[in-house]
């Protein structure tokens, strides 16, 4: 996978709208990885991953029980968003597991009809959309994710990066 080392907001898929882009937060005293800002109680839950090998399940499960729990609470979640947040939690974390060392964090924030996923990790590279190429094998995690999403952010961080991904509840 290519990475770049910058901020930039990767573009979503023709004919979706672009969300509100988020700003950067103040993170908690020896984490090393910043959590977003503006997060409501409530509507927000966040949870570090220390074994990466192990993360990607634990961080799957982890979005869809948020979600489940909203829709339990009377809040309006649409038929497939629960998988679709599974999927992107999924690649997102997959390119931590990858791409970086240490911890990987995972926040989910709901505000104005959009999940936003972020996942922070240690590694300064940011990953680069590659075109579609239906003969690639593998590297799709990117392209999966904008293809779900209203938008997707790339911030640089002290000690790595954050990518959040936003997603209509539907």
């Amino acid at each position: 996978m290519e990475t770049a080392r910058s901020r930039r907001a990767v573009e979503p898929k023709a004919g979706q709208p672009k969300a509100a882009q988020g700003k950067a937060g103040q993170g908690r005293a020896g984490q090393g990885i910043p959590a977003p800002a503006g997060s409501a109680s409530g509507r927000s839950a966040s949870r570090v991953y220390v074994e990466l090998e192990d993360a990607i399940g634990p961080a799957r499960d982890f979005a869809a029980t948020f979600l489940r729990t909203k829709a339990a609470e009377g809040m309006e979640i649409g038929p497939r968003t629960v998988d679709d947040a599974r999927l992107v939690v999924s690649e997102l974390v997959t390119n931590a597991v990858r791409h970086a060392s240490g911890p990987c964090r995972v926040d989910l924030r709901i505000a104005g009809g959009i999940l936003e996923i972020a996942v922070s990790d240690a590694s300064e590279f940011a990953p680069i959309p590659r075109p579609p190429d239906p003969r690639r094998v593998g590297q799709h995690g990117l392209e999966i994710v904008l293809a779900l999403c209203v938008g997707v952010d790339i911030e640089p961080l002290p000690s790595g990066k954050r990518v959040r991904a936003r997603l209509a509840l539907r």
